[in-house]
C-alpha cells in the first residue's frame, strides 16, 4: 500500500481488496471482508494468485484480528529496502524448518551450498534459469542476486525479474511460499514464475540456459491394487518417457533424466545436489550413469562433509 501511495507504482491487489480498506474496518465486518479477500485472491492469474492459493483465515476473534491489522499498519514498510523485506521472510522460512518437524525443513536448501553452487556456475542476466524443484525459492534468489549485479540496464533488469527465472514445485504450499518470497525480492510480475507441478510428468516444450536444483531423494510411491478376489497388490509408480534412458521409481535419477533434457543442446548447464547412491548404484542408475559420462561433459563432482554430492556439468 506504502508503495501506491508514496512511490506511485501499481498494485496487483483488486482496489477493494487493497490493505487501505481493510484498515478502516472493525469487528464482523473486517473478518468478513478478509476472509472474502483471501478467497478472491487465491483464485487470481499470476503471482498473486500463488501466493493467496488456499489461503484462510484462522483467527476468528475479530478484536485479534483488528489488533493485527493495527500492528502491521503501525509499521514503515517502506522504509525497508526489498532485500531486507527478502531477508526477513528467509529468515522465517528457515526458522520454520529449524524448530518444526513439519515445517518447510524438506524444501530449504542451506543457503552457504546455494550461494557456493550459483558462483561456481556464473549465471549471466541473459541466461534462461530452472529449478525444477524449487522449494522456497533459495537457488532462484541466489542466481537473481548474482544476475542482477552484472548489469545496470533497466530493461534487462525488468527481463530478469519477470523472464529469465521459472521454478516448479508439486506441493501447493510450498508454491505459494516461494512465490511470496520471490515477490519480497522484487521479483515476478503478471505472470507467476512459479508453477504446481509435477515437474517429472514431461519435459515440455521450453529449454533452459541453465538448471540449479536439489530435487527431492527417495522413492516414489506405490500404489496398493485390491482385486475382486481380495488379494492386494502393488504398482510402483514409475515415470515412462521415451526420453528417459532408464525407467525407475528413484527421483534423484528421474531428476537427472528430466535435466538432461531440458538443458538447451548449446552450452546447457547444470549445477545439482544428489545423495552418494546415485553415482555409483547398479541398474538404472549406471545407465544414467554411462549416458552422462558420454554425451555430457561432466566437469566438477565435489563431495560435501554430509556425504551428498554436488554435480556441475555442461550439454
Amino acid at each position: 500500500q506504502e508503495n501506491v501511495d508514496n512511490l506511485g507504482k501499481t498494485s496487483l491487489i483488486p482496489d477493494e481488496y487493497r490493505w487501505c480498506n481493510l484498515i478502516k474496518l472493525d469487528g464482523s465486518e473486517l473478518e468478513n471482508k478478509y476472509s472474502n479477500a483471501l478467497t478472491a485472491l487465491s483464485k487470481k492469474d499470476g503471482i498473486v494468485g500463488a501466493i493467496f492459493t488456499k489461503a484462510q483465515n484462522k483467527i476468528d476473534e475479530p478484536a485479534k484480528l483488528k489488533r493485527l491489522f493495527s500492528l502491521i499498519d503501525g509499521e514503515t514498510w517502506i522504509g525497508l529496502d526489498i532485500d531486507v523485506k527478502g531477508a526477513i521472510y528467509e529468515g522465517l522460512l528457515q526458522k520454520n524448518a529449524n524448530e518444526t518437524k513439519g515445517g518447510a525443513g524438506q524444501y530449504f536448501t542451506p543457503r552457504p551450498l546455494i550461494k557456493a553452487i550459483v558462483e561456481v556456475m556464473r549465471p549471466t542476466p541473459s541466461m534462461k534459469i530452472l529449478d525444477p524443484a524449487c522449494g522456497t525459492g533459495g537457488f532462484l534468489l541466489s542466481a537473481y542476486d548474482y544476475m542482477k549485479k552484472q548489469t545496470t540496464d533497466k530493461r534487462e533488469i525488468q527481463a530478469l525479474k519477470e523472464e529469465r527465472l521459472y521454478g516448479n514445485d508439486n506441493t501447493s504450499l510450498v508454491v505459494s511460499l516461494c512465490a511470496m518470497n520471490l515477490y519480497l525480492h522484487g521479483i515476478g510480475g503478471t505472470k507467476c514464475p512459479i508453477k504446481h507441478c509435477d515437474s517429472l510428468m514431461s519435459a515440455g516444450d521450453v529449454r533452459y540456459d541453465m538448471v540449479l536444483t536439489n530435487p527431492p531423494f527417495g522413492k516414489k510411491s506405490a500404489t496398493k491394487i485390491m482385486g475382486e478376489d481380495g488379494t492386494v497388490t502393488t504398482e510402483k509408480e514409475d515415470y515412462q518417457r521415451e526420453d528417459f534412458t532408464a525407467t525407475t521409481s528413484n527421483k534423484q535419477i528421474n531428476f537427472l533424466q528430466h535435466i538432461m533434457t531440458v538443458l538447451k543442446t548449446e552450452n546447457g548447464k547444470a549445477g545439482v545436489v544428489v545423495p552418494d547412491n546415485v553415482l555409483f548404484e547398479g541398474g538404472a542408475g549406471e545407465k544414467v550413469r554411462k549416458r552422462l559420462l558420454n554425451q555430457f561433459n561432466l566437469h566438477t563432482i565435489l563431495r560435501l562433509p554430509t556425504g551428498i554430492f554436488y554435480a556441475q556439468g555442461v550439454k
